[in-house]
């Protein structure tokens, strides 16, 4: 800790993050389960984006933003988790000032990204049933790009004047950080000044910026029901429904928890500290780790390919497993076949001619 009265400010050189306070004995058996949940993040996510990219069937628009969700989702993880299994494992605690807005400032893009992207996603599944005729002019890979770097600009210009503001703050309490990472308010509270700004500002946002993303999604999926009821069959209105699914999972596993963390933070004098610690380490893992499993097994089309790519992979190193432990020739077979030469097992070699050859021999396959 750096002493300071309350006439001394200071600007933090380091913080020092304490994890979960209230649980230090069991730091070092909470961080086995997130870094399970991390692998399964970075797996998960990078399946994800490595099957939609390569794959030429799967560059459509709905493919295309589940590439955005699981980018932002490692960027978020990444951003967060290591440093958090640093802590808990070994009390490597200490984060210099400007890393920590760093991280801030990473953290809460993604949060803002994120949020974009859902809306985005939305707009998607509105024009594929609501307008589907329309849906490969509307949603070009052009206007895909541009709503990309739209979200990116957007997030940025959000939370970069919140990184000048935070800036200009004066320290003069202590260094400790409560958390296992670096979050807007957990550091202004630290500050000396009047911080009604920074408050007021993350209500701005909170209204303003996530209230109006989820509104206009509502507004979407209110316009979706509404056509969807209004097929004439049981069968097209399922499987309009069952296009939505994954989409409205994903929006629930993300917009639930921050609600729900929000009212606990206003009730915080009755929800014990750690609780409301543990529980904003779940949020920056629960999503992130379910989000590919998700789209992975509700979405067909994804989740065929996962396992065409996952049997291509098997059957190559099952074939060069048997090549390396029997060596054989191919069959060759000559034009309008005459002879036919067989190697069954070296060295025995079984040769049955039938005629005159009229042409060249030609192997049925290529010789290892």
């Amino acid at each position: 800790m750096m002493p300071a009265d309350n006439h001394t400010f200071f600007y933090p050189v380091t913080y020092i993050l304490t994890g979960i306070p209230g649980t230090e004995e069991s730091h070092v058996w909470i961080a086995i389960p997130f870094c399970l949940m991390y692998v399964v993040i970075l797996f998960g996510n990078s399946l994800l984006i490595f099957i939609i990219l390569t794959e030429q069937s799967l560059h459509e628009p709905m493919y295309l933003f589940v590439s955005m969700l699981a980018t932002v989702d490692l960027l978020l993880s990444t951003t967060t988790v290591p440093k958090m299994l640093a802590i808990f494992w070994f009390r490597a605690g200490e984060i210099s000032f400007a890393a920590c807005l760093t991280q801030m400032f990473f953290i809460h893009v993604s949060f803002i990204a994120e949020s974009a992207i859902l809306l985005a996603m939305a707009f998607d599944r509105y024009v594929a049933i609501c307008d589907p005729l329309r849906y490969t002019i509307i949603l070009t890979k052009s206007v895909i790009g541009k709503m990309g770097l739209a979200v990116v600009t957007r997030s940025f210009l959000i939370i970069f004047p919140l990184i000048v503001v935070m800036k200009q703050l004066k320290f003069c309490r202590t260094n400790l950080l409560p958390h296992t990472y670096c979050e807007h308010m957990i550091i202004a509270r630290l500050a000396c000044n009047n911080i009604r700004v920074h408050i007021w500002y993350g209500v701005a946002v909170a209204i303003l910026v996530i209230g109006l993303d989820v509104v206009l999604i509502a507004v979407s999926y209110g316009l979706i029901l509404r056509a969807v009821f209004r097929l004439p069959s049981k069968e097209a209105r399922i499987k309009a429904l069952r296009t939505c699914s994954s989409h409205v999972c994903v929006i629930l596993m993300f917009y639930v928890p921050a609600v729900f963390s929000y009212f606990a933070h206003q009730f915080g004098h009755v929800i014990p500290g750690y609780i409301l610690n543990l529980l904003a380490n779940l949020y920056v893992l629960i999503p992130p780790m379910l989000n590919p499993i998700v789209y992975g097994v509700t979405t067909k089309e994804i989740l065929k390919r996962i396992l065409a790519a996952s049997s291509r992979r098997w059957a190559i190193r099952h074939v060069g497993s048997h090549q390396n432990q029997h060596r054989y020739t191919c069959p060759v077979i000559a034009a309008n076949p005459r002879i036919i030469r067989v190697m069954v097992k070296p060295p025995m070699v079984k040769e049955e001619v039938v005629g005159k050859p009229e042409g060249p021999a030609l192997p049925l396959c290529s010789q290892p």
